[in-house]
């Protein structure tokens, strides 16, 4: 298999597949791509198929009836996004936006589902992948109310660095793409007062700042921060 599809196979979709059922569900899924900035799905929008990242990031996030935003997680590759749909039919909890080019592999419910009905052991993963949104998303509600910004600051840099970060001379690199906006939507404060905390952390050589990148270059000062 190529190595789009190793990418593809870390998802929770295909464990507890040998290669053989895993090269047939594979098959079946189409690939897609969106540019930078382009919406896979609406809130509110009716779900109706799963999606597994290629390549890229994708941003989930949730608006306010007066007009706020929330940014609820960014998902890469190798991650799912669109599962809960598929055991809670109904409109879509979150509007999906690429924060970079991004290639990924769909599969409509209608053809997910009599795959499910012949291979019941897939939907354990695929509600164990559920079951960490959940907590992850409870975790985050919790450092709402118990945590200040620069604590939280500290723990979204630590998560984004597990999934993206990239081991260099003086720490690790975490391309997460997000605007400033965008960070502190993720953190859930200002961008002001997150732009303040990240200043704060370059000043005492925690971070460096690269772009729409981070450079995490003290990891036992930012774990304790995040505490």
């Amino acid at each position: 298999m190529t190595v789009d599809n190793d990418v593809v196979l870390q998802a929770p979709l295909f464990a507890n597949l040998d290669e053989t059922e895993a090269a047939a569900l594979l098959s079946s899924m189409a690939e897609v791509s969106y540019a930078r900035g382009a919406t896979l799905f609406h809130e509110g929008d009716r779900g109706d198929r799963l999606y597994v990242i290629i390549s890229g990031k994708i941003k989930l996030g949730h608006s306010a009836t007066d007009g706020r935003e929330n940014l609820l997680a960014v998902l890469g590759p190798g991650e799912m996004l669109g599962e809960l749909s598929l055991f809670d039919p109904g409109p879509r909890t979150a509007t999906a936006t690429a924060v970079s080019d991004v290639t990924l592999k769909e599969l409509p419910h209608t053809q997910l589902l009599p795959w499910l009905e012949a291979h019941p052991a897939v939907a354990m993963p695929l509600l164990g992948a559920l079951a960490h949104r959940l907590r992850r998303t409870n975790e985050a509600l919790a450092d709402l109310v118990f945590s200040d910004v620069p604590g939280r600051v500290a723990k979204a840099l630590l998560d984004l660095s597990t999934r993206f970060g990239q081991p260099v001379d003086d720490g690790i690199r975490v391309a997460h793409d997000l605007t400033q906006e965008e960070l502190a939507q993720l953190v859930g404060a200002s961008r002001e007062t997150v732009n303040k905390a990240l200043a704060d952390f370059t000043t005492r050589r925690w971070v460096r700042r690269d772009g729409r990148a981070i450079v995490l270059l003290d990891l036992d000062r930012l774990t304790r921060r995040a505490r």
